[in-house]
């Protein structure tokens, strides 16, 4: 490890060069307008993505690990960001050497700070809990991608005490137990005999620390829990139950790593008022996988003769075209497929110039409802119509399927002719 140390130091002086030719927040993949909280979480995950332990003998690996690094040391400083956005890399250079910084620093002692750590994965501090918490999602939001937020009651380190816990900042050892947060206890089981148990301290709660004058915001609790916006990116396509992970999101503390905080999305039920304002047939889609399903009703008539169109309203507003001409029959349960119509596919690139998006099929089911009444007149126009075709063409279905014409005896009971 210190051989890829050594080694990648060594690229330090040619990638600045290189660095110093590229927009820093376009390293990141960042805006000039992105806050600190989205530098930190961009240089998180590419930090991790790039780092040479995850990727040994990736040269390009390694200098994209500088870079980050190197953009993230510009940014995350108010002082030093400022100067880059106002005079760029040559600005900031100047002001580097100035200070007395100069030349760039090493990309594991980034790394090391930012994640508590040695500089390198397997060497990183005691880590908290992760969180999980289900989101619901509504099928046009899975379909056209969608961009939103939510909030939780996530436990933050009080910044009224930094999190020491006390009102003037000052924390001592704990004067009970010595700082070991725990006490030795004898009990006397009988005459001579005695038995010791090791306690969590109550003076200090097993801190080690004990706190005058506790803070008035958090109790001496070190940490608050309040409402916490998270913003939640929905890409196209994706599914119930996808899981997003936000690294090092999750219940904050002084004393430990954040775990991270875990999104699970759940396609919830249409919401006629919330989730279908422009009356979008799509909503009531029912997905399987990346395929849609619809069920469309048709009248007597229209299954029997056809010359009928219908126009469905896709979720992104685009119109789905189904119809017969004069003629066509349509038997009930019958299913038409349409390419094309269903759920995009996700992928990770999206669409894009690398990517193009591809669509699941709309699995269309014909019910056909009958009349539950009928005019007189237009019941004896019918049956006569019907009995007079049935007579030339008609199928007789009773003799057609094989079955006996009259009852028959079965264990010494006869069956009566319904």
């Amino acid at each position: 490890m210190l051989f890829a140390r050594a080694a990648l130091l060594l690229l330090i002086a040619f990638v600045g060069l290189v660095v110093g030719a590229e927009d820093f927040y376009k390293i990141l993949g960042l805006k000039k307008d992105a806050t600190e909280k989205q530098i930190k979480s961009a240089y998180r995950k590419l930090s991790k993505k790039f780092h040479p332990d995850k990727n040994p003998g990736d040269e390009t690996a390694r200098v994209k690990f500088i870079e980050v690094s190197d953009a993230y040391e510009a940014l995350s400083d108010a002082d030093s960001r400022r100067v880059y956005d106002q005079y760029g890399h040559e600005g900031l250079k100047q002001h580097k050497q100035q200070g007395g910084g100069g030349g760039h620093h090493d990309p594991f002692d980034v790394f090391n700070r930012f994640f508590g750590g040695g500089g390198h994965f397997g060497q990183q501090q005691r880590r908290g809990q992760d969180a999980h918490i289900k989101v619901p999602i509504s099928l046009p939001d899975f379909y056209n991608g969608r961009t939103t937020e939510f909030q939780w009651n996530k436990q933050q380190v009080c910044e009224h005490c930094s999190g020491t816990g006390a009102a003037d900042g000052k924390v001592e050892t704990c004067s009970s137990c010595q700082g070991h947060g725990v006490k030795i206890v004898r009990h006397q089981l009988a005459p001579g005999m005695f038995q010791q148990v090791q306690m969590q301290c109550d003076q200090c709660g097993g801190r080690g620390k004990s706190i005058k004058h506790k803070c008035p915001v958090c109790a001496g609790q070190r940490v608050i829990r309040k409402p916490t916006p998270v913003s939640l990116v929905i890409e196209r396509g994706m599914d119930d139950g996808t899981k997003i992970p936000y690294e090092n999101e999750a219940d904050a503390h002084p004393d430990y790593v954040a775990g991270d905080l875990v999104v699970e999305l759940m396609l919830k039920e249409p919401d006629l008022e919330e989730d279908n304002p422009d009356h979008l047939d799509g909503v009531f889609f029912r997905r399987k996988d990346n395929d849609l399903h619809w069920r469309e009703v048709l009248s007597l008539r229209e299954a029997l003769f056809g010359d009928w169109t219908r126009n469905l309203t896709h979720m992104d507003g685009h119109v789905v075209r189904l119809g017969r001409k004069e003629g066509e029959i349509i038997q009930p349960g019958h299913v038409d497929t349409i390419p094309g119509e269903g759920m995009p596919i996700w992928h990770e690139d999206g669409d894009s110039v690398y990517h193009k998006t591809e669509f699941g099929n709309l699995y269309v089911e014909y019910v056909v409802v009958l009349p539950d009444q009928m005019d007189n007149s237009l019941k004896k126009d019918l049956k006569s119509v019907f009995d007079k075709y049935r007579k030339k063409h008609g199928v007789d279905l009773q003799k057609d399927s094989g079955r006996p014409e009259k009852p028959v005896m079965h264990q010494g009971h006869e069956h009566e002719e319904l």
